[in-house]
């Protein structure tokens, strides 16, 4: 009594109302399927490409007396016949039992608190991520409150299971059993429960003949589930598009109509979720989803800039963000990291450069132009979003680098390539010049510079300067001077616009450039 007396003070449901909501939701049909028991011989998983670390976590919650399977995406994937990168446990011990059971484990998450097991130290450690089984209550039997993640903190603060009106849980932390916690999943696929110790997947959906004939099934009702969260109406074309699967038509079917429900996503996760479609090795065949879907306007602004058909003036801009997608994908699937700035640096590179190149226009000198530009389409397309001073600083980063490139004469580019960020600017620039809209000579030219010692530079140096002055000297003398972004007539300058026009009141002689003999003046 006086423990329902508490729950019933901090807004918590006690056992009696857990069971009423439990009992509510199996009248009104939950999915809790059949459990399956399929054996090795039958599921035809590899035990040996089971991560040591989860077979450890699953030991010690087996030791210690709890129900522990590896759970989700690591289990479809061995199904398929892939090694996963990553290994998720479930468990119907509660979060303070597994945090209490290992030396490195933290809890962590409001809307479903989960518990991670580190193992290792620095860039070498990995987190086994660890979840209780949980009850699928319906949005009848939680709590609701009038507004979203963001703007009703007090109301959800101590809650176990809340909803906003649109149906959308914002808490779902009542445990359950193991058939209700495969019910709340969200694709048959990915609700299999595989114990490495005994060889045996439970299977209460099916999911293993899905996985076989690959096709994407969600459990439930879907227009249920997608009201529930609507992130699954994007999970749903990333995993088509990640494993080639089809999308059962009752899935597919209210996808477009649902796509709304996005607009009540925070912003931030909203970015997540869509740099997670970008950085899965299949960018491409995401995008292919989203228009298949009827999902490629409207739901992410900053791809609004990739589908926008009334571009004429950039017609190398479906080109060059084509390749690089395909850089992308090509860096996932060898293993290399991709840093988020450089691809946003791409997908919004016309933006900026539309709005550079028209407030250079209106007189504002090159870098302060280009960081008003950058402003402006961070302010249209990404929004306030964490971590947006670091991304925007690195992608303009990339951006300023590019006219540097185009001087290779005095210590500029002695300077330039020992910059940190060299890499992903030079990189930037090798796509540029794929499509025609940078010099591909001049990327060669500092793809060698890049790799040569101190000698070579010199030498690659004074060809270049050589090369400068005679083309200077066949442009004539009233051509030197001033400067425009890349892609721009007479890209030529990285200093700002005050050292330029300090150096074009010096007296020049035989005709030529003012700053031609080495950039003296700095």
């Amino acid at each position: 009594m006086i423990k329902s007396l508490i729950h019933k003070i901090l807004g918590k449901p006690d056992a009696a109302s857990r069971a009423k909501g439990a009992g509510k939701a199996a009248k009104t049909g939950i999915p809790t399927g059949k459990r399956v028991d399929v054996p090795q011989s039958e599921h035809g998983i590899d035990p040996s490409w089971v991560d040591e670390r989860a077979m450890k976590v699953v030991q010690t919650l087996h030791q210690a007396g709890y129900e522990a399977y590896i759970v989700g995406g690591a289990v479809r994937d061995l199904i398929l016949g892939h090694r996963p990168k990553d290994f998720d446990v479930a468990t119907n011990a509660t979060p303070e039992q597994v945090k209490s059971l290992f030396r490195r484990a933290f809890i962590i998450g409001r809307r479903f608190r989960i518990v991670h097991v580190v193992y290792g130290r620095g860039r070498e450690h990995e987190v086994i991520e660890v979840s209780t089984f949980r009850a699928y209550l319906d949005a009848d039997a939680a709590e609701q409150v009038s507004g979203n993640e963001k703007t009703s903190r007090k109301e959800l603060a101590d809650k176990s299971h809340v909803v906003d009106a649109s149906g959308r849980v914002l808490r779902d932390n009542v445990w359950g059993p193991q058939d209700q916690d495969a019910a709340r999943r969200d694709f048959t696929v990915n609700a299999m429960y595989y114990d490495p110790t005994s060889g045996i997947v439970v299977d209460y959906h099916g999911g293993i003949k899905d996985a076989k004939k690959r096709v994407l099934r969600m459990i439930g009702d879907p227009e249920t589930r997608y009201r529930e969260d609507p992130v699954r109406i994007i999970r749903v074309v990333r995993f088509a598009a990640k494993l080639g699967f089809d999308i059962e038509p009752k899935t597919r079917q209210p996808l477009k109509a649902m796509g709304e429900l996005l607009a009540n996503i925070p912003q931030s996760r909203l970015f997540d979720e869509m740099f997670k479609l970008l950085q899965t090795g299949h960018a491409k065949a995401s995008l292919e989803q989203l228009r298949k879907q009827g999902l490629d306007r409207g739901l992410f602004p900053i791809l609004d800039a990739v589908f926008d058909p009334a571009r004429p003036q950039h017609l190398q801009r479906e080109q060059f963000i084509d390749l690089a997608l395909s850089d992308t994908d090509r860096r996932v699937g060898e293993g290399k990291p991709v840093a988020p700035s450089f691809l946003l640096a791409c997908l919004l590179w016309h933006d900026v450069l539309d709005q550079w190149k028209r407030n250079m226009a209106q007189g504002e000198p090159t870098f302060p132009a280009l960081q008003s530009a950058t402003d402006a389409v961070f302010d249209a397309r990404v929004g306030d979003i964490s971590g947006r001073g670091k991304l925007a600083s690195d992608m303009r980063e990339i951006w300023t680098m590019q006219p540097r490139f185009e001087r290779r004469i005095g210590n500029g580019p002695l300077t330039l390539v020992e910059q940190p960020r060299f890499r992903a600017g030079f990189d930037f620039l090798r796509l540029r010049a794929q499509v025609g809209e940078a010099d591909m000579q001049l990327a060669e030219w500092w793809e060698a510079f890049s790799l040569a010692d101190m000698p070579e530079r010199r030498h690659l140096m004074e060809v270049a300067r050589d090369q400068e002055m005679a083309k200077r000297q066949a442009r004539g003398p009233a051509s030197g001077g001033g400067s425009s972004p890349p892609g721009g007539e007479g890209a030529s300058g990285d200093a700002p616009a005050k050292k330029r026009r300090r150096r074009r009141r010096k007296p020049t002689e035989g005709g030529g450039s003012p700053d031609a003999g080495g950039g003296d003046a700095e």
